[in-house]
């Protein structure tokens, strides 16, 4: 591989903002939000970077030529990922990318390093940009606890970037001219595979079921290497490692975890905590884990009545937020005004009409089953709105633990078979509508074909239990569709 590509090899291991990375040849592939970060970053530093993406859309295009005035090379279009260049020292991944994918392969062949653009931002930020990361992942709630730990610092006065997995990458929040405090940081399990250097002052793992496990197929046992992915994110905490009471898997990873001496434990609940977790006492957020007498008392956050919508698994946000911040000396009246001052994305059990008596309501960030679990716990008599792409997770469980509720389902999208055969095995008695179009109005037709099995005092809710880009070109995309479906037919009726 030449003199370079050897005396990379020998600094990889410890690499910094500060090595040599004019000596480093660099494949990053894809060239979606996080990739263009860490291309323009790793051009900053003067590496050789090229560019690989099958995708040869008119944006990749255009981020191509951008880079390419820096000095990128880029290959993209169809097949542009099947080789991996011989000079290769290092390869920067979009989470995405799936380890059994040729070019990920090879590199992992060879011995070539792979990071993530999040393992990237933690080696950039050393040795002299260096902030604290408060960092958040689980299954479900990841955006929305992240989005409120992002509030509560923000009123406790601190200058707070909320990157990751939420939208924005970690490197631009580097590259930004604001000296931050601290940094509170959303983590996939795709991010967390590719990032084995990150040390964080606090983690929590909100909850853990089966998700994702399409991207770990390769596994002798998916949903093991899911979970083992999640874990990564307490190695070496130096703080706190906050873990949901009610789920015992998130705490036996805390037990496993290989962290800093004198890093605590702490646990959040919906009932009364014990020392060292927060929980709900008379419809308050208390904190029994950040004061010196926890032994035998706790000091109130907020009330209960702060976390909007109160829902249960929202008010389990709150609280493992709520940790995270007590644990980087947030104050407690922080806390509650944090609360009070979020204004979350949409998408999040809203409320988009209520008419006739029946509550039309929008969950299509609930895009796994668990996530759609929370959503139909919140509610009493549900026409269900489910289906899109399973990610191959079965819906039994779910359907069994409401058939109660539901007082009918409408079906869509590429697995909706596999929700109709887990409603015919578990709820028979359920009306169940399944829409076969795949096009544009399919929505709609999903929609009235809910206000025909509604009553008043239900409420239609479109917890999809599975992602959207089957049709959609997100969930938000989806959320849209269904909002502009209600009014439309709302209006008709009147």
């Amino acid at each position: 591989m030449g003199d370079r590509a050897v005396s990379a090899a020998d600094w990889l291991d410890e690499a910094d903002s500060a090595s040599p990375w004019h000596e480093a040849s660099v494949v990053v592939a894809g060239l979606g939000r996080s990739g263009f970060a860490a291309a323009d970053a790793l051009l900053e530093r003067h590496a050789k970077v090229l560019l690989v993406d099958d995708s040869d859309s008119e944006e990749n295009q255009d981020k191509a030529k951008l880079l390419g005035i820096l000095g990128a090379e880029a290959r993209i279009g169809p097949g542009s990922s099947a080789t991996l260049p011989e000079d290769t020292d290092l390869v920067v991944t979009s989470p995405g990318w799936r380890p059994v994918w040729p070019l990920l392969a090879q590199a992992a062949e060879r011995g070539i390093p792979i990071w993530g653009e999040t393992e990237l931002a933690w080696r950039f930020m050393h040795p002299d940009k260096v902030v604290p990361w408060l960092a958040v992942t689980g299954t479900n709630g990841k955006t929305t606890t992240t989005q409120m730990l992002e509030s509560m610092l923000a009123a406790a006065g601190l200058k707070v970037a909320c990157v990751g997995n939420i939208g924005r990458p970690v490197l631009e929040a580097i590259n930004d001219e604001v000296d931050y405090d601290v940094f509170a940081v959303e983590l996939s399990s795709f991010q967390l595979h590719w990032s084995p250097s990150l040390r964080l002052h606090s983690a929590a793992v909100l909850n853990l079921h089966d998700d994702h496990l399409e991207w770990y197929a390769h596994a002798d046992e998916p949903a093991a290497a899911y979970a083992a992915d999640k874990a990564r994110i307490y190695h070496q905490v130096t703080h706190s490692c906050v873990y949901n009471v009610a789920d015992p898997a998130t705490e036996a990873m805390v037990e496993k975890a290989d962290v800093v001496e004198g890093a605590r434990a702490i646990g959040f609940t919906l009932g009364v905590p014990g020392p060292s977790m927060l929980g709900v006492v008379d419809d308050l957020l208390v904190d029994r884990a950040f004061i010196a007498q926890r032994q035998s008392s706790a000091i109130p956050l907020a009330g209960v009545a702060d976390v909007v919508p109160n829902a249960p698994h929202n008010i389990e946000n709150a609280l493992a937020a709520a940790a995270l911040a007590r644990s980087f000396g947030v104050p407690a009246t922080a806390i509650a005004e944090g609360l009070r001052n979020l204004h979350l994305g949409g998408h999040r059990i809203e409320t988009v009409a209520t008419h006739q008596g029946i509550t039309w309501v929008d969950d299509s960030k609930a895009t796994n089953p668990h996530a759609a679990n929370s959503s139909l716990r919140a509610f009493e008599q549900v026409v269900w709105v489910a289906g899109g792409q399973a990610k191959g997770v079965t819906f039994d469980e779910l359907v069994t633990t409401h058939a109660q509720r539901l007082r009918g389902a409408v079906l869509l999208g590429i697995d909706r078979d596999l929700i109709a055969t887990a409603l015919a095995r578990h709820a028979p008695d359920v009306p169940v509508i399944v829409i076969d179009s795949s096009d544009t109005g399919a929505m709609a037709q999903a929609v009235a074909a809910a206000g025909s099995l509604a009553q008043a005092g239900d409420t239609v809710l479109l917890a999809p239990g599975c992602a959207s880009k089957d049709m959609w070109s997100g969930y938000d995309a989806r959320g849209d569709d269904f909002a502009a479906a209600v009014h439309e037919l709302i209006g008709a009726q009147d």
